[in-house]
């Protein structure tokens, strides 16, 4: 178990999706993070008290998050002098990159001899089996998106909460670094070998009979070259009878591919549509999630009314406009909530 509360590391970061992490558990766990780290030359902040380590460890923080992406999921010389520097001051780190913490030597001897923890959230759990395709009980949702980083695990989170909020059954189930981090649980996907990743799904959501949802956070996007893999096999083993589509409306192109163009959200349905009817034919697509974070609030609404009208679908920002109509969709029978696919 990762020792609460946190303290969320910035680092050098001016890259907005690259402190998604950080950012996911300020927002969703507020009440186990004590502050922030971040250098003079980072330009962002969660809104958390900016706290150096020993202050952290003076106001209760028991590991640092290091809540930063970069290309390769490296750990940079800076980053390890920071993850010594905190457990020198009495904290123990936890990172969701791919390098993995256990494979630092500087790091490992700094643990070993300060009696530190080493938390590498991306390892997944042995004994994933191979997935099967067979048909199984319960009600699942699954977000997709035009893109990585558009939102899926915030409209996933979102959509959980409405549920609960409306008294049914609902569980996150976290196949994400963030996610994981935010849920306590769940499956690192991208580091889980392509073999395995629609049984790691099956494992992770398995059959249920209580007339709850399984709400699977999406991973990468079927349009992008460097993800599309995790993207099929999650498709394939969700099973989902539903899904929400995500979209960043200001977005040029594919994120770290500027050659790659964003594809159309009619296009991307009906792919995603397509690929999960081979383990469910009766999916259905049931609402559109902007990402209108960079968009003043009119605009975000007039897009949000326009998506809806095109696509017969509701369509909003879960975090800044909320779910309802998602869910009313959601909860209504199969045959009354067609999707205008080719829209």
């Amino acid at each position: 178990m990762i020792a609460t509360p946190y303290l969320l590391y910035l680092g050098h970061s001016n890259d907005h999706a690259g402190i998604k992490t950080s950012r996911g558990l300020a927002v969703f766990r507020p009440e186990i993070c004590v502050g922030e780290f971040r250098h003079d030359d980072c330009g962002l902040t969660l809104g958390l008290q900016r706290m150096d380590f020993a202050t952290a460890v003076a106001a209760g923080a028991r590991t640092l998050i290091l809540g930063v992406a970069n290309a390769g999921g490296t750990l940079g010389d800076d980053l390890v002098a920071d993850a010594i520097a905190a457990m020198e001051a009495g904290l123990d780190i936890a990172s969701g990159l791919h390098e993995r913490l256990k494979d630092e030597p500087r790091l490992v001897e700094a643990a070993r001899i300060l009696g530190r923890k080493l938390h590498d959230v991306r390892d997944p759990q042995p004994g994933i089996p191979v997935g099967n395709g067979k048909p199984r009980a319960g009600n699942r949702l699954l977000t997709v998106g035009t893109d990585c980083s558009v939102g899926k695990m915030y409209t996933t989170l979102c959509l959980a909460r409405g549920l609960a909020e409306r008294g049914v059954k609902a569980d996150f189930r976290a196949t994400g670094q963030t996610g994981i981090l935010v849920a306590g649980d769940g499956v690192p996907l991208d580091a889980v070998i392509a073999d395995f990743i629609s049984g790691a799904i099956e494992q992770l959501s398995p059959a249920r009979n209580d007339g709850g949802w399984d709400l699977i956070e999406g991973q990468g996007s079927l349009f992008h070259p460097s993800f599309a893999g995790v993207s099929t096999g999650l498709l394939h083993g969700a099973q989902p009878d539903a899904i929400v589509l995500c979209h960043d409306p200001v977005r040029k192109h594919m994120r770290g591919l500027s050659h790659f163009p964003l594809p159309g959200l009619a296009e991307t349905l009906e792919a995603n549509i397509r690929v999960a009817r081979l383990t469910n034919p009766d999916v259905r697509a049931v609402g559109i999630a902007l990402n209108t974070s960079e968009m003043a609030e009119d605009k975000a609404r007039a897009l949000c009314a326009r998506t809806a009208d095109d696509f017969g679908l509701p369509c909003s920002d879960p975090y800044r406009f909320g779910v309802d109509a998602i869910l009313d969709t959601l909860l209504t029978a199969p045959a009354k909530a067609g999707a205008k696919v080719t829209a």
